[in-house]
């Protein structure tokens, strides 16, 4: 009986520490996310120490935009190509979420947090997707500065 007290007590305590996300939260999204882990459903985690792409997400005031994939240069710039995914972001069950659609598939992730450094995302299979915000790389020491 006891034990029962404590679980109960940790997940009300889990459940009431999980960020509300906000309208006013999601321009948060907007910029280079890149991926520092991810989660599995079975608590073991796959760290990312180095990226060859980032995500660039560009959301408006209606909450519709986009995601694509860059890839960041040495010089502190990025190459983007054409391909990218509409995104739209609802709110549903005091929850908020990001749908995602291409000419070929639908899909939607939870987003479970936003800071302006910190982005998680869970898909429908429970991973959660760690991300931290990107920035450019510039190891060529030109005494430029890097947008």
């Amino acid at each position: 009986m006891k034990n029962t007290f404590g679980i109960l007590f940790l997940s009300l305590l889990f459940i009431s520490c999980q960020q509300k996300i906000k309208p006013e939260d999601i321009s948060k999204i907007n910029g280079y996310w890149e991926i520092e882990k991810v989660v599995f459903d079975q608590g073991k985690d796959k760290e990312y120490r180095i990226n060859e792409s980032y995500d660039y997400f560009q959301i408006d005031k209606n909450n519709t935009g986009f995601r694509k994939k860059v890839v960041p240069q040495l010089d502190g710039t990025f190459v983007v190509n054409n391909s990218q995914e509409s995104v739209k972001v609802r709110f549903e069950d005091n929850k908020a979420f990001i749908d995602y659609k291409t000419p070929y598939a639908k899909w939607s992730e939870e987003l479970v947090a936003i800071s302006n450094d910190e982005l998680v995302l869970k898909n429908a299979e429970k991973k959660e997707y760690h991300y931290k915000k990107a920035v450019p790389i510039n190891i060529m020491d030109d005494g430029k500065k890097t947008k």
